[in-house]
């Protein structure tokens, strides 16, 4: 019996939707629904200072105007955090997890030393300074009280994987390569888990099987199928959808104030009409 088709839509409740936003759900749920599959509604309100419980409210109430539903309830990151907790204790126990006391003017202080910047998918590539402490320093700073990120130590993990690592994209096997993002950071105090762990720990915990996402993710998948690899979760398969642009050539953004689907829907504009808007312009099916 062939596996049930299971995508999904999960946006951050940083701001209202966009036509972007509709162009995204819209594939992933029309690719569900022809494949008789399930189609998921994940809200990734992990960051507590961005995230806005009236903008998840906006999100519930733009995706029905549009005519999109989901199936079975719908995932409210925030309410699952004891489930990173120990997905980052499994990696600890595991001898892949370091506390990292900089900051980020000692990250820079400490790249301008070195006389170069290397960059990933991520942006600055941390140099490794609290890789280097000894059990007993992290132990004495951590009971002195000071403020620590969790790293993912990449040289660590990658030993751990046997062969090269890879995914499936659009049908198309892709090789992975994890080391360009370097020791990333899996845990902040003030957010107590980054994207990439929630992300990859949810679609494994909701069985999702095929990712629909933005092209503009695609890099970041080198990186979730490594967290897979460690923590022995499913592959799934993989279909990045190119971005939606505005008149001006350029992706719509909730930063540059992308038109809100709100707005559209208040100007008058019917369901049908904002669909048609949030398709037409589609360059590659899922």
């Amino acid at each position: 019996m062939a596996a049930t088709f299971v995508t999904r839509f999960a946006p951050s409740p940083t701001g209202a939707l966009h036509l972007g936003h509709a162009h995204s759900a819209l594939l992933g749920w029309r690719a569900a629904r022809a494949a008789g599959g399930r189609f998921l509604l994940r809200i990734e309100d992990i960051d507590p200072v961005r995230c806005r419980p009236e903008f998840t409210a906006g999100i519930l109430q733009d995706l029905a105007w549009l005519g999109i539903d989901w199936d079975g309830p719908v995932r409210i990151q925030s309410e699952h955090l004891p489930d990173y907790r120990a997905v980052l204790n499994q990696l600890s126990d595991q001898g892949l997890l370091y506390p990292c006391f900089c900051t980020r003017a000692d990250i820079a202080r400490e790249v301008a030393a070195i006389g170069h910047a290397p960059h990933g998918p991520d942006g600055l590539l941390y140099p490794g300074t609290c890789r280097r402490l000894s059990a007993s320093e992290r132990a004495d700073r951590i009971e002195a009280g000071q403020a620590y990120a969790l790293r993912l130590d990449m040289a660590a993990s990658l030993a751990q994987a046997t062969g090269p690592l890879a995914f499936l994209e659009h049908g198309a096997r892709r090789r992975c390569d994890p080391a360009r993002f370097g020791d990333v950071v899996l845990a902040r105090k003030d957010t107590p888990a980054s994207y990439h762990l929630c992300v990859t720990h949810d679609d494994a915990r909701q069985g999702v099987t095929c990712i629909t996402r933005a092209v503009d993710l695609l890099p970041a998948t080198d990186l979730h199928r490594l967290l897979q690899h460690l923590m022995g979760w499913p592959a799934p398969r993989y279909a990045h959808h190119p971005l939606l642009l505005g008149a001006d050539g350029r992706r719509l953004s909730k930063r540059d104030k992308a038109p809100t689907l709100a707005a559209l829907r208040e100007a008058g504009h019917s369901p049908d009409q904002v669909r048609a808007m949030a398709l037409a312009p589609q360059a590659a099916g899922v």
